[in-house]
């Protein structure tokens, strides 16, 4: 089933972000998943040992069956956290074909960050900035 979610990426402090969200919100973590928790992550070897215990993905759902996501963006793997280059508009869709019409459309004369393509969680993923800036991730779960 498709659905929309905010993505939040942050320097170190997503679970912190999180455990504050929860209070505020209530409910239940969907996904709590650690870096270190990933067998054979891909630029792990680049991390820095502190940044093995942050944050790979979390999931809160909140109000209307929207939910938060968040990752920590370690700089060790290349990531630099800016005010405002930290929010994503995450859309889960139902088919690759659906993925692709939408990252295509969406990145027109924007400019993309990684190209549609098989990732190591399972998914067909792709993300980009549109012509007007906002930042968007596609992800179709495979079946």
């Amino acid at each position: 089933m498709a659905k929309v979610a905010t993505y939040l990426n942050f320097n170190n402090e997503t679970e912190k972000a999180f455990l504050f969200y929860k209070s505020v919100f209530g409910g239940e973590f969907k996904t709590f998943q650690r870096f270190s928790d990933v067998p054979n992550l891909p630029g792990a070897d680049k991390m820095k040992p502190e940044d093995k215990n942050g944050m790979m993905h979390i999931e809160l759902p909140i109000l209307g069956g929207h939910s938060l996501m968040g990752t920590d963006a370690p700089e060790s793997m290349g990531f630099k956290i800016i005010k405002g280059n930290n929010v994503y508009i995450s859309l889960d869709v139902d088919s690759k074909e659906e993925a692709d019409r939408l990252f295509n459309a969406l990145s027109a004369g924007g400019k993309i960050e990684m190209g549609m393509a098989d990732m190591f969680w399972g998914a067909y993923f792709g993300s980009f900035f549109d012509k007007f800036g906002i930042q968007w991730m596609i992800n179709y779960a495979k079946k």
